[in-house]
């Protein structure tokens, strides 16, 4: 730690019942303190030139360690962009769509980052809002080839979320919680699809099976907002006991996997072109297909490759992600689109059942890290290229505040379900408050969806139907791009405010936080030392 003192920062040595030593440093200025919510000290000591300080102080800067890994992340970028430029040619160049790509998903992650730390709000959110503004300021244009490219990546991104999904179940929470985890994970959904599809077919005169396939999609709670807003009240000590956090995850899951499933087989029904027969016939049976083949994939990779193999963990990810890509664009191909969705997410749940077994742990074993990484770059590419369909002066400020109004009233209808449907699940009137709250941060799933209907619009040939769906197909990517703007900040904001205030915090933390009350500190000023 020594290499991030800097004048002026205030030393604390603490002694702990074992009399071990331990130096923390304490900044006290208000710019010192507003950096340091962008730069961290590092945890192990570095080695930095002696000029380093003098030009770069901490914390105005980062330390040397991470400013020389920002500067390996811009080479790799540069490198890879002149070898791409070489091979491709214009299209890759100053002027190309390619790069007007590139750096969009770059300003939307950095801007992201920014946003988290500035607001504590989630980056998805600074990421959109990056899309609409390259869009919208002429920065990024997409032809109908590129186009195809966005539409390939958001599918990537659907299977990285799918996935994650399924590896986030747990049987044995499912067991013990079964009758709370389907509660919590379809009913509520259940209810606000309803309400969605009716109030904007009044409001936004949608035909009935248009208000279906919006409230399918937009009904989805997003477990990126939801988790990670509650794993951090949860390493606090709260809600814990009553595994709250891990009931969450769960119905969350499921959620996700009813909300892409049913969307997808009313969206195949809507642009397929058999028998309207067929189709309701071929909807529950695409979800029994999906989820028996889903499970047997996951029980295959579950002893295929050998667990003591050397490359286990990456052939086992292979399998995984490779999968799930065959099963999304398998059955979207053979127009059974409701099944690739449920075989992903069953084929994560297995494989990770059977491998708890063989020693690791659900949703913190090498595969789930993977795919964890791989989100961290496909986020960005989900959002930013969400985000770049908007254009604003296209939009009709009806739509705008009609679907304001119908998201809004059908949040309020959405917490007032929640709360209902939660009695039983052995909680108290303050925890079922407080997930009824926290149960309705929209994202992942709205924005890998969102666009989904328009990409079909545009691939339609009958020019009279296609100008009257195109309508109702941006009616659906506007409403899904202001459910996310409005309700993921709630979300975040409602989870972090009333968090402390519902629920209850678990002993063991309290004699965790006795502990550290205990430790007996003995300040002294940086320059002493």
């Amino acid at each position: 730690m020594e290499d991030s003192r800097e004048p002026g920062a205030r030393v604390y040595t603490f002694i702990d019942d074992n009399d071990e030593r331990r130096d923390e440093i304490y900044y006290d200025k208000w710019w010192q303190k507003f950096c340091l919510r962008f730069h961290q000290p590092d945890s192990t000591p570095s080695w930095k030139p002696k000029w380093w300080t003098r030009f770069f102080p901490f914390p105005l800067f980062s330390t040397y360690r991470q400013s020389a890994l920002k500067i390996c992340f811009i080479l790799f970028f540069l490198l890879t962009w002149g070898i791409l430029y070489a091979e491709l040619g214009e299209a890759i160049g100053l002027h190309g769509e390619l790069l007007g790509m590139s750096l969009l998903v770059i300003a939307a992650y950095l801007i992201g980052w920014i946003w988290l730390k500035v607001t504590t709000l989630p980056a998805l959110i600074g990421m959109l809002l990056t899309g609409i503004l390259f869009q919208n300021f002429g920065l990024v244009t997409m032809t109908d080839e590129y186009r195809k490219l966005n539409q390939d990546l958001r599918k990537l991104a659907l299977v990285i979320i799918l996935t994650r999904a399924g590896l986030g179940l747990d049987a044995k929470v499912l067991k013990k919680h079964y009758a709370a985890v389907l509660q919590l994970g379809l009913l509520p959904w259940l209810v606000e699809c309803i309400a969605i599809a009716v109030t904007t077919h009044y409001l936004l005169h949608l035909p009935w099976i248009w208000a279906f396939l919006l409230g399918s999609m937009i009904a989805s709670v997003s477990p990126a907002v939801v988790v990670p807003c509650l794993f951090r009240l949860r390493d606090i000590g709260y809600g814990e006991s009553k595994g709250i956090p891990t009931m969450v995850v769960a119905a969350a899951a499921i959620d996700d996997s009813v909300s892409v499933a049913v969307f997808a087989i009313i969206l195949n029904a809507m642009f397929s072109s058999g028998s309207v027969t067929w189709n309701i016939i071929k909807g529950p049976l695409s979800i029994i297909a999906g989820v028996a083949l889903g499970s047997l994939w996951g029980a295959l990779i579950s002893f295929i490759p050998e667990s003591g193999d050397t490359h286990v963990v990456p052939l086992r990810f292979l399998l995984l992600f490779l999968g799930g890509l065959f099963s999304l664009f398998i059955s979207s191909m053979i127009e059974w689109s409701g099944a690739g969705p449920l075989a992903i997410v069953s084929s994560g749940f297995v494989a990770a059942y059977y491998w708890k077994k063989q020693g690791w742990i659900v949703n913190k074993n090498p595969v789930s890290d993977l795919f964890r990484i791989l989100w961290i770059f496909f986020e960005p590419i989900l959002f930013a290229f969400t985000g770049a369909q908007v254009t604003i002066s296209t939009l009709d400020p009806v739509v705008i505040k009609m679907g304001a109004v119908c998201l809004v009233s059908c949040l309020l209808i959405r917490a007032v379900a929640t709360f209902l449907v939660s009695f039983g699940c052995g909680l108290n009137y303050k925890e079922k408050l407080f997930i009824s709250l926290t149960w309705m941060a929209k994202a992942t799933v709205q924005a890998a969806l969102g666009p989904a209907a328009l990409d079909l619009v545009h691939r339609s040939q009958t020019t009279g139907e296609s100008n009257k769906r195109e309508v109702y197909a941006e009616t659906l990517l506007a409403v899904s791009v202001l459910s996310v703007m409005l309700s993921a900040p709630l979300g975040a904001l409602l989870i972090a405010v009333t968090g402390p205030k519902l629920l209850t915090r678990d002993n063991g933390d309290n004699k965790v936080q006795s502990e550290v009350e205990s430790m007996k500190p003995v300040a002294h000023n940086s320059s002493q030392l």
